[in-house]
């Protein structure tokens, strides 16, 4: 699905989102709260977006991506690799910092990944993760569910791949609840876990820190 959608993911991104989705990558490169000059795994790394974003305030990101299709169509001098994320190719306790963006969703279980996150990490390491959300007022979680249920497969369609984009915004419901996601990772050896919501709660941005 991803390889397919792959060739317009960036264009429908910034038409979906209205370029909300530039403003929430810069947030969560700046949330990451690291050191000039540190390693960070950037985990479905897609287009390489976030690549960008870290490489801009000097850090050295690394790309990695399950599907082909994002890793040839990405634009980014940084290096990328074709990885699965629950079997991460990099030693324990090496690298400085994770983002992921828009890819929980897309697990089957998130206990799995969250614990080899901790593993890759250096104690004092950060995450930053961006995934959708659901507005808690009544009213924009409806106008929310409306856009995202209707307008977002319409434009999808015409643009790329319809299936693909049926699918991506009901996938938000295999998210678990606020309480037992920041559980996971708190149980996953993560400490500071905090969630911030973006845009009136359509986005949300977990960061945690691992512990020693």
């Amino acid at each position: 699905m991803f390889d397919a959608i792959a060739p317009r993911y960036d264009l429908l991104n910034r038409l979906l989102t209205l370029r909300l989705d530039v403003r929430w990558r810069r947030r969560t490169v700046r949330d990451l709260d690291l050191p000039t000059g540190s390693t960070v795994l950037d985990l479905a790394c897609g287009t390489g977006d976030l690549c960008r974003d870290l490489d801009s305030v000097g850090h050295r990101p690394v790309g990695m991506d399950l599907s082909w299709g994002m890793l040839a169509a990405a634009r980014t001098d940084a290096p990328l690799v074709h990885a699965d994320a629950l079997r991460l190719p990099a030693p324990s306790g090496t690298v400085d910092g994770v983002t992921c963006g828009f890819a929980l969703r897309n697990l089957a279980a998130l206990g799995p990944f969250f614990a080899e996150l901790a593993r890759v990490l250096r104690p004092g390491g950060r995450i930053a993760l961006l995934e959708v959300d659901r507005p808690r007022n009544p009213l924009l979680r409806f106008g929310h569910s409306v856009y995202f249920g209707r307008v977002v497969p319409f434009v999808g369609g015409l643009l790329s791949d319809r299936s693909a984009y049926r699918y991506l915004p009901r996938s938000v419901v295999y998210l678990p609840d606020e309480a037992d996601l920041l559980r996971q990772i708190s149980d996953a050896g993560f400490t500071d876990v905090a969630k911030v919501r973006l845009s009136g709660g359509i986005a949300q941005l977990l960061t945690a820190t691992r512990g020693t």
